[in-house]
């Protein structure tokens, strides 16, 4: 069982509009350049795409990190991050 303190969280960034895709997109290699400045212990970023007019991008923390990345970077939302198994 994974300790509280290693549960991962998934900090998103909401895009909408017709530009949503590009912006997720571009806003990821932004957050990717973050974790290695920042020297987070994750290295896990992406995008992904619902619609013409929503897409993300996100951030996966630890949740020790989470409070001061949360308030350096202000996503939209955060939740549990589950890998795909």
């Amino acid at each position: 069982m994974q300790k509280v303190l290693d549960k991962k969280i998934k900090l998103i960034w909401d895009f909408r509009g017709p530009a949503a895709e590009r912006t997720a997109e571009h806003y990821q290699k932004h957050l990717a350049e973050f974790v290695v400045l920042e020297e987070l212990k994750y290295d896990i970023t992406g995008f992904q795409h619902f619609s013409d007019m929503h897409s993300i991008a996100y951030l996966v923390v630890a949740e020790f990190e989470m409070k001061d990345i949360r308030d350096m970077l202000r996503p939209n939302r955060g939740e549990i991050y589950e890998e795909d198994v």
